[in-house]
């Protein structure tokens, strides 16, 4: 097993119009230090930035594979894992899974995770989130199997509830990811220090790719697309514009880490 690989995490600005962007991802994929990378991550919402369910729906129906085919396609060509932060699944009930696609280097579907913990927030007057209006909570804790080992797979929100990583993190993950597109009023009070208290409990590296800016629904999203290492440590992160942030990832940490702290009983 190799004990080092190249993590890139991509931070976008999506829109409502998928066709926008899967072109703004192959520009992104052309870039030397995407291509080069092992693993990449895209942010939840990569493909479809919308609040409509009418336009979710329009994407479940008329996009969603050719999306999925798209980030395979481009997997094998990099020889790159590749991350889809989040796409909507359409059930049969009309409403909506929140999914996390994890694909290998060959193009195939290895994992995907159904975010549990749903957005249902009131912040202020102005700002309030309902993410259950369109979709239903995933149910099962999912772990992807990497070449460098077990990656426990969450979404945003999950962020802020801990016994899912202890969860994961005792099923054998050493890598967690959080693609999120964090509102810009709770990520600047909270998204670093979620972030690295998931990394120090867990000795788990952390690999958390965002969105950024103000999109077209008029939801501002916090960016700061962050590697942190099992000590809490960042060893990466972006600001508040579109970019992509990478490092390269030494498992050597992951047990460092957990002989200092023995904290997975």
């Amino acid at each position: 097993m190799k004990t080092k690989f190249r993590v890139t995490c991509l931070q976008t600005n999506s829109s409502e119009i998928p066709e926008e962007n899967i072109k703004m991802l192959e520009k992104e994929f052309c870039k030397p230090k995407i291509k080069d990378s092992d693993l990449i991550c895209l942010p939840e919402c990569v493909a479809i930035f919308s609040d409509s369910k009418e336009k979710i729906n329009n994407f479940a129906d008329h996009w969603y594979k050719a999306f999925l085919e798209f980030v395979s396609n481009n997997a094998k060509k990099m020889n790159s894992f590749i991350l889809i932060g989040s796409l909507p699944f359409k059930k049969k009930n009309n409403k909506f899974l929140n999914r996390s696609i994890l694909i290998n280097n060959l193009g195939e579907v290895i994992s995907y995770y159904d975010k549990i913990n749903l957005f249902d927030v009131y912040l202020n007057e102005n700002e309030n989130y309902n993410e259950s209006k369109n979709y239903d909570a995933g149910k099962n804790l999912v772990l992807g199997d990497l070449p460098w080992g077990k990656m426990g797979l969450s979404i945003c929100y999950d962020l802020r509830f801990p016994a899912l990583y202890k969860k994961l993190a005792k099923k054998g993950a050493i890598f967690l990811t959080v693609p999120a597109a964090f509102t810009f009023t709770t990520g600047k009070s909270h998204w670093h220090a979620l972030i690295k208290a998931r990394a120090i409990e867990n000795g788990c590296y952390v690999f958390a790719p965002a969105q950024c800016g103000i999109h077209e629904n008029g939801r501002r999203t916090y960016g700061h697309s962050i590697i942190v290492n099992p000590w809490g440590k960042t060893i990466v992160e972006a600001g508040e514009t579109v970019s992509s942030v990478d490092a390269l990832i030494d498992l050597s940490a992951i047990e460092d880490a957990r002989k200092k702290i023995p904290s997975m009983t």
